[in-house]
């Protein structure tokens, strides 16, 4: 249920709504936006459906959320949301860029990759300390060295860390060293761990499964936003499909859908939607077109020697031409990278 107030309602007009709601057991969440306060009722729906909400004093109206997520849902907060980490945005006007390879392998090798990729604006620099494989006799990160990696360039550059969460009993490790926490595609529906980084302070990434439907990839965020957390950034990157000249399939629809269903985020991943080196900057552009709100970019300055994902891996040359023609379609769409 969402409960609208009047713009002329008084702070203990919200207070008792809030008591009440508490009182039946619901967890009352609150968005101020620019012109309307609304208190979105959560918990047992037949419990919500005998309140009777309308007659309290400061309540403009009542509507029911038909969707099965709510607190992501557009019903709930109709203005976008912007992400604010360390000074940056995500969501807002500009597009973000989050750039860096597949694994962290050295310092000195992350190192070279953050000096290559700092001149075109990039703030975000990702890397995975802890990777799943889908071999297990593949490399399989450093992890907490590669953390302490990351954080070393960090300190170095400046940017902020992007890195992967893969098990709940890393959760406060990860933190230690990530602004931003990242749940990949085979722990979309791992919720178990969504509910761990619901607990947490951090924005978190959350790239949607391999066979996920868009309602199922929602339904995800809404286990994060569920326990507290409302800072989670969607990410779009691709599906498995009968094709095999790409490793997935990108559903660049599912841009435009997401910022039609959710107030959240949405980023896209052209990297590994496509696998190929030389698709990632026509999908890079295509994603910007569609209205995302950054990208989720591989970058490698020896691919051939990469532990991990070399093949999708831009060299940072051809990730600045990137970033270059990537401008002028932000510039097209009202948007600025």
């Amino acid at each position: 249920m969402i409960i609208v107030l009047r713009p002329d309602h008084q702070e203990e007009d919200l207070s008792r709504i809030v008591q009440r709601l508490e009182d039946m057991g619901l967890r009352a969440h609150i968005s101020k936006g620019e012109h309307r306060t609304i208190i979105g009722a959560i918990g047992d729906e037949r419990l919500i459906a005998e309140l009777p909400m309308q007659s309290f004093p400061g309540v403009e109206s009542v509507l029911p959320i038909l969707k099965p997520y709510k607190l992501v849902s557009r019903e709930f907060k109709p203005e976008n949301t912007v992400i604010r980490v360390n000074g940056s945005e995500i969501g807002g006007q500009q597009i973000q860029i989050i750039a860096g390879p597949c694994a962290v392998e050295s310092r000195e090798v992350l190192d070279e990759i953050a000096d290559a990729i700092q001149p075109a604006g990039v703030k975000f620099l990702r890397g995975g300390a802890f990777k799943p494989r889908t071999s297990p006799y593949a490399f399989q990160g450093w992890g907490e060295k590669g953390l302490k990696f990351l954080a070393s360039v960090r300190d170095r550059h400046g940017m902020m860390v992007v890195t992967e969460l893969m098990d709940p009993r890393d959760t406060v490790l990860v933190c230690k060293y990530a602004d931003i926490v990242q749940i990949g595609t085979r722990n979309m529906q791992n919720f178990r761990l969504l509910t761990e980084v619901g607990n947490i302070d951090k924005p978190v990434i959350l790239k949607r499964g391999l066979c996920a439907t868009i309602k199922e990839f929602l339904m995800s965020a809404e286990y994060i936003m569920a326990q507290g957390n409302e800072k989670v950034i969607l990410c779009e990157r691709g599906l498995r499909t009968f094709e095999t000249e790409t490793r997935n399939t990108l559903d660049i629809s599912a841009v435009p859908l997401l910022k039609q269903l959710t107030h959240l985020p949405v980023i896209v991943d052209p990297s590994h939607a496509v696998g190929r080196v030389d698709l990632v900057p026509a999908m890079a552009k295509a994603a910007i077109a569609a209205g995302a709100d950054g990208l989720l970019v591989e970058v490698h300055v020896r691919p051939e020697e990469a532990l991990s994902d070399g093949p999708q891996s831009l060299r940072p040359k051809d990730f600045s031409k990137m970033v270059e023609d990537c401008r002028r379609v932000a510039e097209a769409v009202d948007r600025f990278i």
